[in-house]
């Protein structure tokens, strides 16, 4: 199969302005280095994907320095649209556009999420007769989200942040006659339960992949 691209839906790492159920336990500010961590683990992630396209569709728009910086050999585009359905169909549209035979849209929010999920999703993207490939979120969304063409009303007033999200994806992908591969679930980082569950994760053997968010844990005071 031709090119593939996996671009991550990330937001600049400010204070206040992301991880805010984080805070408390955590403050504005620690949340958002937690973050930023988030990104730093999800960045090394997809840059070891050798079979695809990196790319990160960043938010707001005056944060691509910060992500130029962090990424420079990552394809970026802005995020547009009011709303998360609208930013992944602009998104997924763009690399389209771009020529990629197909493209993932994934979260930055699941640092302990395995390579192989992602390995396995580029296998199945590549597989005749799968349109859509979908990763569920513990919570009832989604981590990831691939496809072979556009297709906008799998994003048009979904009913997002609710266990809802998946069912009407399958139910709306199964009325356009598409072939869906599923993903094994995984659990992103939301509120403060999320968050003493990926400190547990994280204390295992040093070999977990997600370094930077494991240091954060080691080093926080906040």
């Amino acid at each position: 199969m031709g090119r593939i691209a996996v671009t991550i839906m990330a937001k600049a790492p400010r204070a206040g302005e992301v991880k805010t159920r984080l805070s408390p336990p955590l403050s504005a500010t620690g949340a958002a280095e937690l973050y930023r961590c988030f990104l730093l683990d999800k960045i090394e992630q997809v840059r070891s994907l050798t079979r695809a396209i990196p790319a990160i569709a960043y938010t707001p728009p005056d944060g691509r320095d910060f992500f130029e910086g962090m990424a420079p050999d990552f394809l970026l585009l802005p995020q547009r649209g009011p709303d998360l359905g609208a930013r992944l169909a602009n998104s997924l549209e763009h690399l389209f556009a771009l020529g990629h035979m197909a493209a993932f849209a994934i979260d930055s929010d699941s640092p302990t999420l395995p390579t192989a999920h992602l390995e396995q999703a580029l296998d199945l993207i590549a597989t005749p007769g799968i349109d859509l490939v979908l990763g569920p979120s513990e919570d009832g969304g989604y981590y990831l989200i691939g496809l072979r063409a556009l297709h906008p009303e799998l994003f048009e007033d979904m009913p997002w942040s609710t266990a809802q999200v998946v069912p009407e994806t399958f139910r709306r992908a199964e009325g356009k006659g598409l072939t869906v591969a599923t993903l094994p679930p995984w659990f992103d980082i939301d509120t403060s339960e999320d968050l003493k569950r990926l400190e547990v994760s994280l204390g295992g053997p040093a070999g977990n992949p997600a370094r930077h968010t494991r240091r954060f844990f080691m080093e926080r005071t906040t």
